[in-house]
Order: structure tokens, then C-alpha cells, then sequence
């Protein structure tokens, strides 16, 4: 082509050439074998131009290469970059990237648990760990010049995404932020932001895949396209794709299939009903079984697969059943590759803690190719099994969903079980977002030329809405940032309170806010008109109609407002006869899932009504623990009690009753039906105010008939207009008020908790006292909460296995809470000790109630779980793993975790310990070294 030019041409490319090769982006391109997506080189040119750069890319697409450019810089020019990322398993991957690429000399790591060349000028970290530095002014910050914030959209976590937002507020303004996010559709609003508060910012959106995608669904023996054939795979968008109508068809038929028990009394004979049925049933499409994907995958060449599977325990179950059915993925020589590897990599592990850990299972199925993946698997393990993922060794991986927000770990193809997962609460659709990182993993850049996301069929799929949701491939970053007891102490003593909340106002979620601020005043102004014309609508020629309104209304207030009084009185009346209530009570439970006959097992009177503080339960009345008719036990709350209940008979509770016995839980319900079953409840007379003898009532009726507006014919008609222009008003005033509230409100929230640190003495104005000093070092959903113990002395002549087992309750929550069996916890100085942990958390609640700070926005002590104290406890003072976890109840992984995390703040606690007395700090150390030994110990990723 070159040919083709003229001199001046070719004069004028040569140019270009030398210009490029003398940019630092030309040496980092020629590191890698293929060459670098226009997206990539982009941001690389912004970075290198001194811009910050936010890159929002699908997952797989190699955003990270963006970040390894600062990297090249920072080392190019005599500067430190700072690589973090959000979880330690990711750091630990980057950190082995980067030290092959640049050398183990120039790259660091730092996850909290785990400290190597941490003075290198390439240091990955978890932001947890940089915003702890920035908080404690370290030396190591001196020379920064790039920071690589890796995932970036976690900062839309609920519960760790503060940590983002003060990173990106607090970093010196010399440092270049390099964002990396998964596709987000608001990434343009999140750059605003980044240029408002890092200046000059580069927003950077690729929805491009560089492996394209296949949708399919898997029913039956047939796998079949969810799109009709179309230039458009999922990857690249603008192609309008179509259902596969052959899916639409089978979801109508299976519909029209379903077999329907009113087909008797339609007038079909038995056999008629019958032959129905059968017909019915072999036509129905059925879903093939863990085994048969992968065996289906396999002989269509689609493995390596992760199949992600919304529980661990499902994730085991499915690899047992994939043993069972006999499948073999690895050939003898890959055998014994992975048993070498394995051997290797789990050397250090004690022989008497194999089988506790499942290791021989495990290694039978690694031996065959097949894996589970999930956090109640040992560290170690989940690394062995991401490894030989990697290396082609394990071909079959059943993962639950945090694999897909974690670690580089891509397959050729995605299998979804089902579209519904359990939220924490209830079980729910998927969305987008999450199918879209989901089925991110398939398709490994380099190795295959397409990825394929596979959905098995599922009884009443709706194939429309499952394109829906492979179509929809971005979700919007929304800010999570509340202020924090440990935050506010920091920010003050580093700026003082009026710079604090000027940098609290440049929050994205502030600036999330304000921007919504601007589509309420349009609607308030749209009201505004409506209000004018409802007011020329109620006119009226006698008399002030806008005054006579005004008395309907408060005719109609006073009369909601006696009702309510009647409504108050009785449940105030019912939670009166529930505090009469006693162990041994036989109570009819009126309403509610739990209706009929029950037990008391436990009258559930607060603690707060016998010593003046809140105890184990934060709650407004007493909530009895029962045993129902149908042995079930369960704590019931006061909405279960809409009128007052009494008890019907009384019964002796066998000593030897064990709750979470069916066995004792049947006996007695027997029992209970026995002793009960002829009772009878009465019915309950209810009571209704009576409003005819208000005197304000009658006040108000006797204006109303006095007033011109009264006689007017049209009055009815003024009347609808008047409700629509009051309606109207009071929609706008309350639009008026989300305003108000949305503007400054991460500032008035930071003003509430500035005010009870002043009143517990950690502030006075602009200062931080000794005991703010202590809590600025402390971090953690219960900071406040650790440091009143340190400051009361709750701790001090506590053993070190005592101190964990306190410890625990500040960092553990159980999974699924039951309030039928209180947890198991050490006897002696650390019962005590969690006693008055609980009681000084009542007292902050309280106090939090008093400063209007809410736990439902994300702020304030949330109750201590004591549900992990005996485990660590029996751990620290030497117990073995085997009879640790098997009365925790526990998987090795969730003990290793929680472990870990009793570690880190241990360390906290040791740091801030008053230096005057030292024993809380040296026993803390020593827990320290108790907890981390054995499993805890061999296990590199917390």
C-alpha cells in the first residue's frame, strides 16, 4: 500500500510511526502476543496524556490491561502505583500476574492477613487496606502517582461499598485513579462524578465482547438457540434478534400440557383422565440431570463448563451425582497430573484433618475432572480447584454466583440452573445485571473463538422473558456510601468538622442525589400548574369554598383519629396480656401463619423491662417463644396478637425438652393436643370509639352547617375539586420534602453522628479525644461497639481464648438466624464478658434511637451474634478441627473465614488498646497466635 503513496505521503506516515514508537504505550503493546482493542488503547493514551480514566468493559474483555498501563508507568517513571482490588483471592491472582511480569522484587502485596514487599513500587492490595493507609497518613503513600481500582462497581455493595468512595474522595490530588467496571448503564453519571471530585477523567464504554456469545436452552436431549440465526451473538449488539419460535412453541404446549385435576368434573371417566395424564406426561419436556449436561457438553465440545448453582450445598450435591452417574472428564496422564499438583499443594495440611475436610472426596472428584466451588470450601481448596481449572485439569465446575465477582477464572461455556435465587429473604428473579456477569465467564480470549451461555428448561420458562434478560446486558451503579462512627472520628481529626462534610458532599451518593433533586422541581412545577386550575374548579359564588374544605377536612381528621384511638387501646390491651404470659401457658394464637393451639416455651419479656436497657431482644414488646399444635417452635411477635390473649390451661415442659429435637418437639405437641384439644377460645369482643360524644366533632359539624358554602347547589361538585386541588397540595409538599431531604443528606447524617461522639466524649468541636484516637483505629461494622468495651474494660483478665470468643461477636452473622436455640458460649469470665458486650450495645441502640441514626439506611451497631464465640473458643484453646466443626455444624471454609476475620481484629484491638494497660493488647496477641494455627494457618486466602 505504501506503494501507492506519494513521497510527501509516506514522508508524513513515517512521521506518525516515529511519533507513536516514542510514546510509552509502544513498548507496553509490544509485551503482549496479540494486539490491543481500540477501547484499550484509548484509555492507555488518556492515561499516558495525564488523564484519569473510568473503562467500563463486559467481563472477559481485558479491562485489566488498562490497569497493568499504570503499572508500566509507574515504574517508567520513578513513581509507585498502588493495584487494588476488592477481594483477597483477586489480589492474590494480580499480585502472581504482575511479579511474573515485572519481577517479585518490584511488586508487593498487602491483604490484611498476608504482607509481602510491601515497600515495592508495585503494591496489590484490598481497598480495604488503602483506605486505611490514606485514614492513617502512611509513609508508604509518599512517591504514589497511580492508583488501579479494579471492579470498581463494588462500590454499589451494600455493605463494603463506603470503602470505594473514600478512597476515591481522599486520595492527594497529584494520584491518576484508573477505574475499572464492569458495563454499567449509568457510566457517563459515575464519570461526571469522578471528574467532579479526581478532576480531568476520561469515561471509556465498550459493550463489545471479543468472544461472542451463544444463548441456548438446554430441554431435554435438544439444545436449542434462544435467538433465531442473526449477525448478533450477544457481544456486539444492534442486530434486533427474535425469539427462537420453536422455544415459543414448547413453552405454549407445555402450558396446554399441564395436567389439571378439574378434567374429572368436566365429565371424563377415570381411564379417559388417566390415558390424559400419561399423554400428557410423556409430552412434556423434561429437564436433564447434572450428569447429562455435562455429558451433553462434553460430546458437543463445549467443556470446559462452570454450571453455577445457587447453594453450596447444591454445588456438593451435584458433584456427588456426577460421581455416582460414573463420569470420567480426565484421562490417566491428566490423573496423575492433578493428584502430583494436589499432593503438593496440600502438603502442609495435618493427615489427621484430611477427612474432616472431605479431602479424599474432593481428590476423587479433581481426579476426574469435576469440581464444586463455593465459600464454605477450604481456601486452599478453592485455589487447587481454580488452578487446575486454569490448566485444563478440571473440566466441570459447579460454582454458586461469588466466583462470577471474583476471581480471572473464564470457561467455554456458562451453565444456569435456574433463573431464581435466594436473596437473603426470599426467593427471587435474577436480574440482568447478574445474568450478564454470570455468563460474562464464557468465552476464554485467545483459546476460544465463541463463548456459549447455556439455560436448562425449566417448567413454565418463559422464553421471552429469558431473552429479556440475555438482552439487557448493563445495570446501574448506585451509590451505597454512608458516613461511619470511624469514618466521622478520622475525617475530623484530619480536617476538622466543616471540612468534613464539604468532602462528604462530594460523595457519588450525594451526587446520585442532588442529580435526582432536578426531576422532583420539574414535577413540583407540573403540579404547581394543576393546583392553579383545581382552585378555579372549586370556586363558589357564596363564600371561601377553600375555608369550608378545610372543615370537611377536619371533620374527617377528628373521625380517623378517635378510630385510631379505639385501634391503639386494644393493642395496647393485647400486649398488656401478653407480659401476663408464663412458661407452661397453653394460648390460642389468634392469626398468622401460626394460628391455633400453642405452647409457651418462653414468654419473651424484653430485658429492658426489668433493668432499664435493651438486651439480646430489640423489640417494642414481649415476643413468647411456642410450640405449636403443629410442633413447630417459633418466636412470634406482636402483630400475631391483634387482641389480648389469655391462657387456656398450663402444662409442665419436660426438663429433658430439647427444641431442636423432632423427636421431643413431637412428644410434646402430643402432648399439647391431649391436654388441649377440647379448649375452646372465646371469641373476643371488639371495641369501637364511639365519636358521637366529641365535642370537637360536634364543634366542627355545627361551623359546618353555619357556613355560606353550605347552601350552595353545587357544593358536591366544588367538593370533588376541592379534594382533587387538596390531594394535589399535599403530593407536592411531600415532593417538596423528598427535595429538602435529599439535599445535604450525607452531611446531616454525618452532623447526627458528630453529635453522639461529642456526647460520649470521642469529639469535642474539631478534636478528636483519646478515646476518638482508640476508635480511628478500629474498623469494623461495630466499631463504636469495640471501643466502649476497650473503654469500659470488658475485656481486661479475659484468657486469650476468652478475648476471641468476644471478639467473634463483633465480626460474625449467622446465615439464617434462629431464634428457637440460643447459641452455645464459654462459660464463666467470657459469659459474663458477652453479657456486657450485649448490654452496652443496648445502650448504644438506645442512644442511636435518641440521634436518629437508622440501621435500615446502613448506619449504626447492628446486635452482637454470638453464634461463632464457642467454635473459637474451643479452636484458641487447642481443640481439635474434627471436634471444632463438628459441633459448630460448620463447612471448614465459613470456620477458616470467620477465623480470619477474628484475627484481623484482634490486630485492630492489640493496636488500640490504651498503652497505660497493656493486658488487653498482649492477651489479644496471644489469641492471635491461638486462632492461627492448623487450618486457619495453611490457609493463604482469607
Amino acid at each position: 500500500m505504501t506503494e501507492d503513496l506519494s513521497p510527501a505521503e509516506r514522508y508524513a506516515a513515517a512521521r506518525i510511526r516515529a511519533a507513536e514508537e516514542a510514546t510509552s504505550l509502544a513498548p507496553f503493546r509490544r509485551m503482549y502476543e496479540f494486539d490491543l482493542d481500540p477501547f484499550q488503547i484509548e484509555a492507555c493514551q488518556a492515561l499516558e496524556a495525564g488523564k484519569g480514566v473510568l473503562v467500563a468493559a463486559p467481563t472477559g474483555s481485558g479491562k485489566t490491561i488498562v490497569g497493568e498501563f499504570a503499572v508500566h508507568l509507574a515504574l517508567e517513571q520513578g513513581r509507585k502505583c498502588f493495584y487494588t482490588t476488592p477481594i483477597k483471592a483477586l489480589s492474590n491472582q494480580k499480585y502472581a500476574d504482575l511479579a511474573k511480569r515485572y519481577g517479585a522484587d518490584k511488586v508487593g502485596l498487602l491483604t490484611g492477613d498476608n504482607s509481602v514487599n510491601s515497600d515495592a513500587p508495585v503494591v496489590v492490595m484490598t481497598t480495604e487496606v488503602l483506605r486505611n493507609m490514606l485514614y492513617a497518613g502512611s509513609q508508604a503513600l509518599r512517591g504514589l502517582g497511580y492508583v488501579v481500582m479494579d471492579e470498581v462497581h463494588y462500590l454499589s455493595d451494600r455493605f463494603r461499598g463506603a470503602v470505594w468512595e473514600e478512597v476515591i474522595i481522599h486520595l492527594p490530588e497529584s494520584v491518576t485513579l484508573v477505574s475499572l467496571s464492569a458495563t454499567v448503564s449509568n457510566a457517563e453519571e459515575f464519570g461526571d462524578w469522578l471528574d467532579t471530585v479526581r478532576g480531568d477523567t476520561d469515561v471509556i464504554v465498550s459493550e463489545h465482547r471479543p468472544v461472542p456469545l451463544w444463548q441456548h436452552v438446554l430441554a431435554g436431549r435438544k439444545m436449542f438457540d434462544l435467538f433465531e440465526e442473526s449477525t448478533d451473538h450477544g457481544g456486539r449488539g444492534g442486530a434486533r434478534r427474535e425469539v427462537n419460535p420453536d422455544l415459543l412453541r414448547m413453552a405454549r404446549q407445555e402450558n396446554q400440557n399441564t395436567y389439571n385435576p378439574r378434567d374429572r368434573r368436566r365429565g371424563k371417566t377415570v381411564r379417559e383422565a388417566d390415558r390424559e395424564r400419561e399423554r400428557r406426561s410423556r409430552s412434556r419436556i423434561w429437564t436433564p440431570s447434572r450428569a447429562e449436561v455435562i455429558d451433553r457438553l462434553d460430546n458437543e465440545g463445549l467443556l470446559p463448563a462452570i454450571t453455577f448453582i445457587f447453594s453450596r450445598a447444591g454445588c456438593e450435591a451435584a458433584v456427588q451425582q456426577c460421581l455416582h452417574a460414573g463420569l470420567r472428564l480426565n484421562k490417566e496422564e491428566a490423573r496423575h497430573t492433578v493428584r502430583e499438583i494436589v499432593e503438593e499443594r496440600t502438603a502442609s495440611i495435618p493427615r489427621e484433618d484430611l477427612h474432616v475436610l472431605g479431602y479424599y472426596e474432593w481428590l476423587e472428584g479433581l481426579e476426574r475432572g469435576i469440581a464444586a466451588h463455593h465459600a464454605g470450601m477450604l481456601p486452599t481448596f478453592k485455589e487447587v480447584v481454580e488452578e487446575l481449572f486454569v490448566r485444563g485439569l478440571v473440566k466441570a465446575v459447579f460454582a454458586t454466583e461469588t466466583l462470577a465477582l471474583g476471581i480471572n477464572m473464564p470457561a467455554r461455556s456458562v451453565v444456569l440452573e435456574k433463573l431464581v435465587k435466594w436473596n437473603g429473604e426470599q426467593h427471587a428473579d435474577i436480574t440482568p445485571g447478574e445474568y450478564t456477569q454470570l455468563t460474562g465467564r464464557a468465552g476464554r480470549r485467545g483459546i476460544d473463538i465463541e463463548g456459549h451461555a447455556v439455560v436448562l428448561w425449566q417448567r413454565a420458562m418463559d422464553p421471552g422473558a429469558l431473552a429479556g434478560l440475555a438482552g439487557t446486558r448493563t445495570y446501574p451503579l448506585r451509590s451505597s456510601f454512608r458516613p461511619s462512627y470511624n469514618m466521622a472520628v478520622n475525617l475530623v481529626q484530619q480536617f476538622g468538622r466543616r471540612r468534613s462534610r464539604e468532602l462528604l458532599e462530594t460523595s457519588f451518593a450525594q451526587f446520585q442525589a442532588d442529580k435526582s433533586v432536578v426531576g422532583i422541581s420539574k414535577q413540583v412545577q407540573k403540579n404547581e400548574e394543576g393546583i392553579e386550575g383545581y382552585r378555579e374548579g372549586m370556586t363558589c359564588h357564596l363564600g371561601d369554598f377553600e375555608e369550608y374544605a378545610r372543615l370537611r377536612r377536619a371533620l374527617k381528621d377528628r373521625e380517623t383519629e378517635l378510630a385510631k384511638q379505639g385501634t391503639a387501646q386494644k393493642w395496647a390491651a393485647a400486649a398488656s396480656a401478653l407480659e401476663k404470659l408464663k412458661t407452661g401457658d397453653v394460648i390460642h394464637v389468634p392469626t398468622g401463619k401460626f394460628a391455633g393451639l400453642a405452647l409457651v416455651l418462653d414468654p419473651g419479656i424484653p430485658a429492658g423491662r426489668a433493668n432499664g436497657h435493651r438486651g439480646f431482644e430489640h423489640q417494642d414488646g414481649p415476643r413468647p417463644l411456642v410450640l405449636t399444635s403443629e410442633r413447630q417452635v417459633k418466636r412470634l411477635a406482636s402483630m400475631d396478637f391483634p387482641v389480648p390473649v389469655e391462657a387456656l390451661d398450663t402444662m409442665r415442659i419436660p426438663k429433658s425438652f430439647n427444641p431442636r429435637s423432632p423427636q421431643s418437639r413431637r412428644d410434646l405437641a402430643s402432648a399439647l393436643r391431649a391436654k388441649a384439644g377440647n379448649v375452646r377460645p372465646e371469641k373476643q369482643r371488639r371495641g369501637r370509639a364511639a365519636a358521637a360524644d366529641d365535642r370537637e366533632i360536634a364543634r366542627l359539624r355545627t361551623e359546618l352547617r353555619a357556613h355560606p358554602c353550605h347552601g350552595c347547589d353545587e357544593r358536591e361538585d366544588h367538593a370533588r375539586w376541592a379534594e382533587r386541588y387538596d390531594r394535589l397540595q399535599r403530593d407536592t409538599q411531600q415532593l417538596e420534602r423528598r427535595i429538602e431531604g435529599r439535599t445535604n443528606t450525607i452531611a446531616r447524617t454525618f452532623d447526627r453522628i458528630h453529635a453522639l461522639l461529642t456526647e460520649l466524649d470521642y469529639l469535642r468541636g474539631d478534636e478528636a479525644t483519646v478515646h476518638g484516637k482508640r476508635l480511628a483505629r478500629l474498623y469494623g461494622e461495630l466499631d463504636l461497639l469495640a471501643s466502649e468495651c476497650i473503654r469500659e474494660g470488658v475485656w481486661e483478665g479475659l484468657s486469650p481464648a476468652e478475648l476471641a470468643a468476644c471478639i467473634s461477636a463483633l465480626v460474625f452473622e449467622a446465615r439464617q438466624s434462629d431464634d428457637a436455640v440460643a447459641p452455645k458460649v464459654p462459660s464463666g469470665n467470657a459469659k459474663a464478658a458477652l453479657g456486657e458486650m450485649v448490654r452496652i450495645w443496648g445502650r448504644l441502640d438506645a442512644l442511636e434511637e435518641d440521634f436518629k441514626i437508622n440501621q435500615t439506611e446502613g448506619v449504626g451497631q447492628r446486635e452482637p451474634d454470638l453464634g461463632f464465640a464457642w467454635p473459637v473458643y474451643q479452636w484458641a484453646s487447642g481443640k481439635g478441627l474434627d471436634e471444632v466443626l463438628r459441633e459448630a455444624e460448620m463447612p471448614a471454609g465459613d470456620f477458616v473465614r470467620w477465623c480470619k476475620q477474628v484475627i484481623d481484629v484482634l490486630g485492630q484491638i492489640a493496636a488500640a488498646a490504651p498503652r497505660e494497660d497493656s493486658t488487653v493488647a498482649k492477651n489479644a496477641r496471644k489469641a492471635v497466635e491461638a486462632v492461627l494455627r492448623g487450618v486457619v494457618a495453611y490457609s493463604s486466602v482469607g
